[in-house]
């Protein structure tokens, strides 16, 4: 193990295991405000009259006519409106919010307004969707000849679902007014994401917005883009009120009206010839929802992706971003690639058992190398270690022999197992960092020398605090206690981009390795110093054409081999887990206690999208399983047997050899999971979730 490897106290495990780390509902400022959204209760109408009941002094409205500036939300296509203007086009979008100093009074106004929809007829279906908010595809080789000379075409359709991200801390911000400048803080990702978007909202100049980061109860991705569209509406309410403004969602709310993993259908063309596969023809759907938030990107993941890890010479991908009249899709964890690695796993596993060979085996024929053609004609430039890893994994489960074991069983209680191997492209898609993020950090040497990280990167559990001050510390050989890094401040740190796509500790921490290393050749004892960074894209890189999508999509990937072991009950249709095993190479670990929290986390939240987590709206839009009580995720009680390794596999533009992470655990674990169902039930499985009433529908059509 490497030394930088070793585990050591979080920075900020006293604060908040003291109970003395205020989140943002902890804050209170004099003459602070509350404020509550109200939410259409439409799917699609246009709003004819709005009644408000009489206001008491100090309570008022804020609305579309609030904002100052320009009433969309800075995201991507800023489409999305701070406040409803004419119509409503989902479920919770908001279209105004009462602001007043005592929250159930506030309630009860919201209560009694009444709002008059002209309804009109709402569009909740991707497939049969014509506005097409984004549309991409790419092709290598010849398609069409593979699929004209093959043997047989096999075509197969895979679904899968929504999922809630499920923080802890539900979505909330503060912001106020002072000398001329709006101050926004609270839980969230992405703290310049949110200055763009407020500055814009408000029509003020970039220097007169400030951002700060509270620290944040968990985010999945859920506090990349919706922060800012909270932090909007309430800082035009807290430019109208001239005070302190607070919005705090309560659990219902959030998990109704905010955004969620984008819902696909994948169906995949698969061209074989002499037991060859010769060519794939993929099309990707993914639901939006009614405004486009991050879905160019996220479908633009899920394409590259789409054909899994394995060497297909004739691909041709197309992918559809759909708008519907549902509550707008956005970022979550692996961020549009489980999606279609389930897609893509579960296609190789069926056409293995069209071919009558195991589906391990057929995977190891096509699976990718170091020098190979990538899905977008780049290259993998560096060794791929999924071989070791699934022999490590053998080892670890008796996969190979349980796999021939648990085939055509009888009796009432039947095990499966599966495997599932899978990436994650590290950093932004493309060219996106050189072109759009172009992130700068700062390293400061105090005269007492002790040392300030400034980077706006986000801790949101993941430990980026402490990787970050080992990484710095350890470069600059000095104690870890002498590293400091506060949460970011937009008056404070330079942009150094976003808390998102497992680029922070790869690109960031390598930007703040640089900064270390030129900081101790130039280290003056007892004086200040400033040493900043820029990022520069590494010249091996094959450029990226997003028009042609041809070329690197990602510098480097993360690889991983997941194992599910389970056991389902024939009369209950019950799953019961047996065991769960992850083999990671996220480069070299810079914090092995952090990594497992992740790995095993990640485990735990790919268990639940494929089996329990099923959300969906009714005939009018509506998400109704908006609590706990009726959406469901893993417990403490569903956790099995955990196994999570690493290898060391250095990534060399990396800090210390380190690649991405965080968002790696949860993309494979889905087919995984499926996989082991069909091993035990013998049957073929096209959807996730896969419930315990869908295994009683497939044990009743088996008996059939």
């Amino acid at each position: 193990m490497e030394k930088i490897s070793e585990s050591t106290k979080k920075k900020d495990h006293a604060a908040k295991i003291s109970g003395r780390a205020l989140y943002v509902d902890d804050h209170v400022i004099d003459g602070m405000l509350h404020g509550k959204l109200l939410h259409s209760v439409k799917a699609k109408a246009r709003i004819a009259e709005i009644k408000l009941p009489e206001l008491p002094d100090g309570y008022f409205v804020v609305d579309k006519s609030d904002v100052a500036g320009t009433n969309r939300v800075h995201i991507v296509l800023d489409d999305t409106p701070v406040y409803a203007e004419d119509t409503v086009e989902y479920v919770g979008e908001p279209i105004l919010m009462v602001v007043g100093p005592e929250c159930k009074e506030v309630e009860r106004i919201l209560h009694e307004i009444v709002v008059v929809y002209e309804e009109q007829e709402p569009l909740l279906d991707m497939r049969k969707s014509d506005v097409v908010f984004f549309n991409y595809n790419y092709a290598k080789g010849d398609i069409e000849k593979a699929l004209a000379e093959a043997d047989r075409v096999v075509i197969e359709t895979f679904q899968t679902g929504y999922q809630e991200q499920a923080y802890l801390e539900t979505q909330g911000i503060i912001a106020y007014p002072h000398d001329g400048r709006m101050t926004v803080h609270g839980s969230m990702q992405c703290p310049y994401y949110v200055h763009g978007a407020v500055a814009k909202a408000l029509g003020y100049n970039a220097k007169d917005v400030q951002v700060i980061q509270d620290v944040t109860g968990g985010g999945f991705g859920g506090k990349e883009a919706f922060p800012s569209i909270l932090a909007c509406q309430t800082a035009v309410a807290a430019k109208k009120a001239n005070k302190p403004v607070k919005v705090i969602y309560d659990r219902r709310e959030d998990m109704e009206f905010t955004s969620k993993r984008h819902p696909s259908i994948c169906t995949y063309k698969v061209a074989i010839k002499n037991g060859e596969i010769t060519g794939m023809d993929i099309n990707v759907l993914y639901n939006s929802g009614a405004y486009t938030t991050l879905s160019p990107v996220v479908l633009q993941r899920g394409l590259i992706c789409a054909n899994g890890v394995y060497r297909i010479d004739n691909l041709q991908v197309a992918g559809r971003a759909v708008k519907t009249n549902t509550v707008p899709s956005g970022a979550y964890r692996g961020f549009g690639a489980p999606q279609t690695f389930f897609a893509a796993e579960l296609m190789m596993a069926h056409i293995a058992r069209e071919l009558g060979v195991d589906s391990l085996e057929l995977k190891e024929k096509y699976m990718v190398k170091q020098g190979d053609t990538t899905s977008t004609s780049g290259k993998y430039h560096f060794h791929v270690p999924l071989p070791e890893m699934i022999q490590r994994m053998d080892e670890l489960t008796g996969y190979r022999a349980k796999r021939q074991l648990y085939k055509k069983q009888t009796g009432r209680y039947r095990k499966g197992i599966g495997m599932s191997l899978f990436f994650h492209g590290c950093g932004f898609t493309g060219s996106g960092e050189r072109d759009y993020i172009k992130a700068v950090v700062k390293i400061r040497k105090n005269t007492d020398d002790t040392v300030e990280v400034l980077a706006s990167n986000t801790d949101i559990g993941q430990g980026l605090k402490t990787t970050f001050c080992k990484i710095v510390a350890d470069t600059l050989g000095i104690d870890f206690d002498q590293v400091h890094i506060e949460n970011p401040d937009t008056d404070r740190v330079p942009d150094s981009g976003p808390t998102v796509a497992s680029r922070s500790l790869m690109t960031v921490g390598g930007l703040l390795q640089r900064a270390a290393k030129k900081l101790k050749k130039e280290w003056r004892p007892g004086e200040e110093q400033l040493i900043e960074e820029r990022y520069v894209e590494p010249d091996y890189l094959i450029p990226f054409n997003l028009e042609e999508f041809k070329g690197d999509a990602y510098p480097t990937y993360s690889w991983s081999v997941n194992v599910i072991e389970l056991e389902v009950d024939t009369l209950t249709a019950t799953h019961k887990i047996l065991g769960a095993w992850g083999i990671y190479d996220v480069g070299v670990p810079i914090d092995l206690n952090i990594l497992h929290g992740q790995m095993q986390g990640g485990l735990i939240q790919g268990m639940g999208y494929a089996s329990m987590e099923q959300m969906d709206y009714n005939d009018k839009g509506v998400i109704r399983n908006n609590s706990y009580s009726d959406y469901i995720v893993p417990t403490a009680v569903d956790v099995p047997k955990l196994v999570t390794e690493f290898i060391n596999n250095p990534y060399p533009y990396g800090p210390y050899g380190a690649k991405g992470a965080g968002e790696l655990p949860v993309v494979g674990v889905a087919p995984a999971y499926i996989e082991a169902m069909e091993n035990a039930l013998n049957i073929c499985i096209n959807k996730i979730p896969f419930t315990p009433e869908d295994t009683m529908k497939g044990l009743q059509e088996v008996n059939q």
